[in-house]
């Protein structure tokens, strides 16, 4: 993606959106090239409570930690085996779906809240991916946030992923041979 793709600063391109733009923008399985979207959303919200079930039922965790303020701001925690924790480790965020509350999305956004912090530890690398049919818009929020880490003195490297859609880039985390996974191996390493 080109920077001029990314808009000026201080703009705010989502706000001139009509809401049915919107709606296309932010909604993830609207740009899934593999499966349709519905399908997608079966497939990948079945791959996720499988997952979570064999996280919860052998790793240590600690479950609904509050991030924020209201009821669904919250996060599950699951640690590493005994072996691995002289390692280091990775941390896998997310981000909320717009739908769930622009006042709750924009409270607790992750651009505002690296624009308040600064790293504890300088080793502390973050990595913002963004696969290669994510919406537009997905590409040009990606690339503030990696600017606005950098900006804030993060280690941090920005990734996009060919011939692959949001969804595919959480699946590939659990490949040991793929490319992202390399890259994140990589990336933990330096």
């Amino acid at each position: 993606m080109a920077i001029s793709d990314v808009g000026l600063p201080g703009e705010v391109p989502w706000k001139k959106m009509s809401a049915e733009e919107l709606e296309n923008q932010y909604c993830p399985s609207q740009w899934v090239v593999r499966l349709g979207a519905e399908e997608a959303l079966r497939t990948y919200s079945q791959i996720g409570i499988e997952a979570t079930r064999r996280a919860r039922a052998t790793r240590k965790s600690l479950l609904h930690v509050p991030y924020g303020d209201g009821e669904g701001e919250k996060v599950d925690i699951y640690f590493p085996d005994e072996a691995a924790e002289a390692l280091p480790f990775f941390l896998f965020f997310h981000g909320g779906y717009w739908q769930s509350g622009r006042e709750d999305a924009q409270r607790n956004s992750p651009q505002l809240k690296v624009a308040q912090a600064q790293p504890v530890d300088p080793t502390c690398r973050v990595l913002v991916v963004v696969g290669q049919f994510d919406s537009p818009e997905f590409h040009r929020q990606s690339w503030e946030f990696y600017q606005a880490l950098c900006q804030g003195k993060w280690k941090a490297s920005f990734e996009q992923l060919h011939d692959v859609d949001h969804f595919e880039i959480v699946e590939n985390l659990t490949q040991k041979d793929n490319v992202l996974t390399q890259i994140i191996l990589k990336t933990i390493f330096q």
